[in-house]
């Protein structure tokens, strides 16, 4: 198995809040720098993907989730320089002020309206809260006939 066919894992947190969700401006990471995401970040290994995705928010955003107030929203299958399974979840529900805990890899977090999302937001990631909003739970990108 090559490298670029070992599958990574990562999680996303989809945090919504009167209509509007926040999205993190990525800086000094190598990949999308400039562009809008979500709060995310890989598993480390040896954790689950809740376990992953609350210590990534806690370290990226300074907010606490609880397992309980998590929800499975999509799963993303993903080929591009590596291939990925993208886990995103989502919560209305957090504990503690959100602040920019990393600025040497996140310019800014900012809420933005669901429908009105910015411009430079990643790609896979765009269409994912597309998909979401048509009740949409699975996709695939970038193999034989993908987007």
């Amino acid at each position: 198995m090559t490298e670029r066919f070992r599958p990574y894992a990562a999680v996303y947190l989809v945090l919504e809040k009167d209509g509007k969700i926040l999205m993190a401006k990525r800086k000094n990471t190598g990949y999308q720098d400039g562009n809008y995401s979500l709060v995310s970040g890989h598993l480390d290994g040896g954790e689950s993907a809740t376990e992953a995705l609350i210590r990534e928010v806690q370290e990226e955003a300074g907010i606490r989730l609880k397992e309980n107030d998590l929800k499975v929203v999509y799963v993303l299958h993903r080929l591009g320089d590596r291939e990925y399974i993208d886990i995103y979840m989502k919560t209305d529900h957090w504990e503690g002020e959100i602040k920019n805990m990393e600025p040497e890899k996140c310019e800014e977090l900012k809420w933005f309206p669901k429908d009105n999302l910015p411009e430079n937001t990643v790609p896979e990631v765009r269409v994912v809260l597309e998909d979401i909003e048509k009740g949409l739970f699975y996709g695939e990108q970038g193999f034989k006939n993908k987007l």
